[in-house]
């Protein structure tokens, strides 16, 4: 029998990045001072590796207790919860620990092939994964009970309610894309460590609230329709901004001029390749997301035999 106290703790999705914060913490910047070439070798970093690992382990642990305490319907829904979170949790690692990470400070490309994997793959497996419920059964009893009266707490509730509801969801998101792509915030992220990091937060928080407003409501109704239209929009929007850098006669961001020449990449093309990486997967990434939400509507809303309708997907 599920817990009545778990659909309370939904995993709100910006808690998350919070948790993995050390590892947005460690991107790499452009060093002038540096001489050219860069080691491609995965990343190490104790503090990035130790998050990842804690969350992992929580996971675990948190999904052995409650899997012991529920009925099988709602361990098999539970299986493919951990199933989206651990496709989630890899594609962190992809992004912050591989070598990728390190290639970004030389190549445009890989370091929109970065952004992409934090908001259009591991942001919505993370939300499908509802980590937060699960990380809570990791805790002792007494630390539940607090943190559930915390998330219940009304101020707590209003603010979550209003970061994620669609259209404030569907501006943040917007807003980070267009100010870090200007050539001025985007140069100086790759100068200075600290803008680096505000600069994955941000993808990372606003994609994390967007996926939420699509996955993490009803998708039936109105809610359907707005969730549809959001991805749509979302789509148009950032292959816009894909095509504006794709097709753009010039360099958006000389600093990439000296790193990805020394790497024997010409940099108008690499600034290309990385306009076509959101352009093109990008726009497949939200198309995929609006047809799930298509799916999910019309099942809900087909009649079973005697007329009656189909429960709603979870």
């Amino acid at each position: 029998m599920a817990h009545p106290t778990l659909p309370a703790l939904r995993p709100q999705a910006t808690l998350v990045s919070a948790l993995l914060w050390p590892g947005l913490a460690a991107a790499h910047v452009i060093d002038p001072s540096a001489p050219a070439g860069w080691s491609l070798a995965w990343s190490f970093d104790p503090v990035v590796v130790g998050a990842l690992a804690m969350s992992l382990v929580l996971y675990a642990c948190g999904f052995w207790r409650l899997q012991s305490r529920s009925g099988p319907t709602a361990r098999a829904l539970r299986r493919r919860h951990v199933a989206a979170f651990a496709g989630g949790w890899a594609t962190l690692v992809l992004a912050l620990v591989s070598p990728l990470d390190a290639l970004g400070a030389a190549l445009f490309s890989a370091h929109m092939v970065q952004h992409e994997l934090l908001m259009l793959v591991a942001a919505p497996l993370l939300v499908l994964g509802r980590p937060l419920g699960v990380w809570m059964w990791a805790l002792p009893a007494g630390w539940r009970a607090a943190v559930g009266v915390a998330v219940r707490w009304r101020p707590a509730k209003a603010v979550w309610g209003c970061v994620t509801a669609p259209l404030a969801a569907w501006l943040l998101h917007a807003a980070a894309l267009w100010l870090w792509h200007a050539p001025r915030f985007f140069q100086a992220a790759l100068l200075h460590p600290w803008i680096h990091t505000l600069q994955h937060t941000s993808f990372l928080v606003s994609a994390l609230l967007f996926w939420w407003s699509i996955f993490g409501r009803r998708s039936g109704g109105e809610a359907g329709a707005f969730s549809m239209l959001s991805l749509f929009t979302t789509m148009v929007h950032t292959g816009a901004l894909g095509a504006l850098l794709a097709l753009a006669p010039g360099l958006w961001y000389p600093l990439y001029v000296e790193p990805s020449s020394a790497l024997g990449f010409d940099p108008l093309q690499d600034q290309q390749m990385g306009g076509l990486v959101m352009w093109v997967p990008g726009g497949v990434a939200y198309l995929v997301g609006a047809l799930v939400i298509a799916a999910r509507w019309l099942v809900a809303d087909r009649p079973a035999e005697g007329g009656a309708l189909l429960p709603k997907s979870p």
